[in-house]
C-alpha cells in the first residue's frame, strides 16, 4: 500500500490575521503597521493644528493597545512638545525612544533645535544640545549655524561665540551668515573690537565680507564716535565694489553732524553723489532719522541751515523739519520755515499747508489758517486729519460754529477714517432734531465709554444742533448735566450759555433775512435806514 502524503496544516487566512494571529514576524505584523500609520497621521494633524494635548491622548491610547511606536511617531511628539515649550516631556519621550527603538540621529536633533529656535526657547535649545552630546551625536554645520544665529539674536552672543570657537576647533566649514550674526550681535553689545577681529578672521578664511557686515561695524564705530575709522572701513567697502546704501552712510552723517564737522559731512555727500546716489533723497531720510528723537531736532535744524546755503534743500525736507518743530512746541520757528520756503520760490505741497494750518491755528491766526486750507483744497489733495482738527477747534473757540461743522462734514467726506469725535458731532446734531436733552446726553455718555470725552467741538455741536432743530431750554439742560457731573466748570457753563444765546440770535437773524429776501422787502428796509439786520 502506498502511504498517503502527510497533510499540511492550513495557512492563516486574512480573517485569522485580523484576529491578531502570528508572532512579531507573522501575519499580524502588516496589520499593526496599517494601524500605526493612520494614527501617526492623526497625531501629526492634531499637533500641526495646535491640539497637542489631544495628540498626547491619542498617543496614550496608541500605547495602551500594545502597538509599537515608530521613529516617525516619536518625532511627531517631540516636535509638538518642543513647539509647546514642554522640554521636560521632550526628555521623557527621548528616553523612551532610546529604550524602545534607538537614539535620535543628528537630523532629529537639528529638527528639535530649529523648532525651539522658532519659538524663541533658547534654554530649551541648550538642554536639547546637551542631550545630543550625551548621546554622542556629532552636530553638523546646520545644527551649529541654527544655534549660533539664535543665540546672537537672543542677546547671548558670548554663548554663541563659544559654539563658534567649538566649530573652528573641529574644522567645520563656517559660512558668512554665522560671521554676520556674531558681528551684528557683538556690535549691539558694544564689543566692536571683537566684531572687528571677526571681520579679519572672515577675510583670512577666504571669504568676502558682505555689506550688512560692513554696515554693522560702521554703525558700531560711529556709536563710539570713532567716525574716522568708520570712514576708512567705508572706503574698503567701496573698493570691494559693494553698493552702499543709506544704512551704510547714515551713521557717519549723524556722527559728523553731532561733532559739528560739516566739512566732512559735505565731503561724504559729494562722494555719494559721485557714486550715483540721490543726495536729496538721502538727506530727507537723514533728517527723518534725526528728528526721531526730540533732543536731536535743534541739531537737525542747525545742519539744515548750513546745507541750504549749498542748495541742499527740498520741500519734503522743509516739511520734516516744520513738523518736528511743531511737535516740540517751536511753532514760530516752524512758521518761519514756512515763510522761508515760499520766499525761496518753492511750491508748498499738501503736507506743507497741513502743517502750516496746525501752526497758524495754534498761534490764533485763523485767517492765515483758512487761507492755507483754501490753497490745499482741491480735487486731488485734502488737508491732514491733524489740520482739520486744529482748524475746527479754533473755529469753535471764536464762535464760527457753522464753519466748524462744515469742515467736519468736509473731513468725513474726504478721508477714509475720520476722527471719532467728528462722527459723534454729526450724531449729536442729528439727535438734536428730537429736541430732547436726555437723548443728547446718552450720545455723550456713549462717547465717554469709548474713551472720547466731550470738548469744545462736542459742546459746539450741541449749540449748533439745538439752535437749528431744538430750543435753548433743552441745550441748557445738556450743559447743566455736564456741570453737575463736573465735566464743565461754572465759568465754562457761563461761556457756553453766552455762545448758545449768540448763536441762536445769529440763526434767527439769518432766518429773518432769508424771509425778507424771499418777499423782496430787504431793499425797502435798507432804503429806510433799518439797522436791525446785519450788513
Amino acid at each position: 500500500m502506498v502511504p498517503r502524503p502527510r497533510r499540511r496544516p492550513p495557512q492563516a487566512t486574512p480573517r485569522a490575521a485580523q484576529a491578531g494571529g502570528g508572532g512579531a514576524q507573522g501575519p499580524g505584523r502588516p496589520h499593526r503597521l496599517r494601524q500605526v500609520l493612520p494614527l501617526g497621521r492623526v497625531m501629526d494633524g492634531l499637533v500641526k493644528t495646535g491640539h497637542l494635548d489631544l495628540a498626547l491622548s491619542v498617543y496614550d491610547d496608541f500605547r495602551g493597545e500594545g502597538l509599537m511606536e515608530e521613529s516617525v511617531t516619536f518625532m511627531i511628539l517631540v516636535k509638538g512638545l518642543c513647539k509647546g515649550g514642554r522640554v521636560d516631556e521632550v526628555m521623557e519621550v527621548l528616553g523612551r525612544m532610546r529604550e524602545k527603538l534607538c537614539k535620535p540621529d543628528v537630523f532629529a536633533y537639528t529638527a528639535m533645535v530649529r523648532v525651539l529656535v522658532g519659538e524663541g526657547n533658547l534654554d530649551g535649545c541648550l538642554r536639547v544640545w546637551e542631550e545630543m552630546r550625551r548621546d554622542r551625536v556629532e552636530p553638523d554645520v546646520m545644527a551649529y549655524g541654527t544655534l549660533v544665529t539664535a543665540l546672537c539674536k537672543g542677546k547671548r552672543v558670548d554663548k554663541g561665540y563659544d559654539f563658534f570657537k567649538e566649530m573652528k576647533k573641529k574644522g567645520c566649514l563656517i559660512d558668512r551668515t554665522i560671521y554676520g550674526s556674531l558681528v551684528e550681535a557683538f556690535v549691539a553689545d558694544g564689543k566692536v573690537g571683537v566684531a572687528s577681529d571677526l571681520l579679519k578672521d572672515l577675510i583670512d578664511s577666504g571669504y568676502r565680507a558682505d555689506l550688512p557686515i560692513y554696515n554693522s561695524l560702521i554703525k558700531g564705530l560711529c556709536n563710539l564716535n570713532q567716525v574716522d575709522k568708520a570712514r576708512k572701513l567705508f572706503e574698503v567697502a567701496v573698493k570691494e565694489d559693494l553698493e552702499s546704501d543709506f544704512a551704510t552712510v547714515n551713521p557717519m552723517l549723524v556722527c559728523f553732524a553731532e561733532l559739528k564737522r560739516m566739512d566732512d559731512f559735505c565731503k561724504l555727500l559729494l562722494q555719494m553723489k559721485n557714486l550715483g546716489f540721490s543726495i536729496l533723497d538721502y538727506l530727507f531720510r537723514f533728517f527723518s532719522f534725526m528728528v526721531g528723537k526730540d533732543d536731536r531736532i535743534m541739531s537737525a535744524l542747525e545742519v539744515f541751515e548750513e546745507l541750504k546755503v549749498k542748495g541742499y534743500c527740498s520741500v519734503p525736507i522743509y516739511n520734516i523739519l516744520m513738523e518736528a518743530l511743531h511737535k516740540i512746541g517751536e511753532v514760530k520757528k516752524a512758521l518761519s520755515l514756512f515763510h522761508e520756503l515760499k520766499d525761496m520760490k518753492f511750491e508748498p505741497d499738501s503736507s506743507t499747508y497741513s502743517i502750516a494750518i496746525t501752526c497758524f491755528a495754534e498761534v490764533g491766526d485763523i485767517q492765515e489758517a483758512c487761507n492755507c486750507y483754501n490753497k490745499i483744497k482741491g480735487p486731488s489733495s485734502v488737508p491732514s486729519i491733524a489740520a482739520y482738527n486744529s482748524l475746527v477747534k479754533e473755529l469753535c473757540k471764536i464762535e464760527e460754529i457753522d464753519a466748524a461743522m462744515m469742515l467736519i462734514r468736509d473731513c468725513l467726506a474726504n478721508v477714509t477714517s475720520g476722527p471719532l469725535e467728528f462722527k459723534y458731532t454729526l450724531t449729536i446734531i442729528h439727535v438734536c432734531r428730537s429736541n430732547n436733552a436726555e437723548k443728547v446726553i446718552d450720545v455723550i455718555n456713549e462717547m465717554m465709554q469709548v474713551g472720547c470725552p466731550p470738548d469744545d467741538i462736542i459742546y459746539s455741536a450741541v449749540i449748533s444742533g439745538m439752535c437749528k432743530h431744538g430750543t435753548l431750554e433743552e441745550a441748557r439742560k445738556v450743559f447743566s448735566n455736564m456741570r453737575s457731573r463736573k465735566l464743565l466748570t461754572e465759568a465754562d457753563l457761563i461761556v457756553y450759555d453766552d455762545k448758545l444765546v449768540d448763536h441762536m440770535k445769529k440763526k434767527t437773524a439769518d432766518l429773518v433775512l432769508s424771509g425778507l429776501k424771499f418777499f423782496g422787502l430787504e431793499s425797502k428796509l435798507k432804503a429806510k435806514g433799518c439797522t436791525l439786520l446785519p450788513a
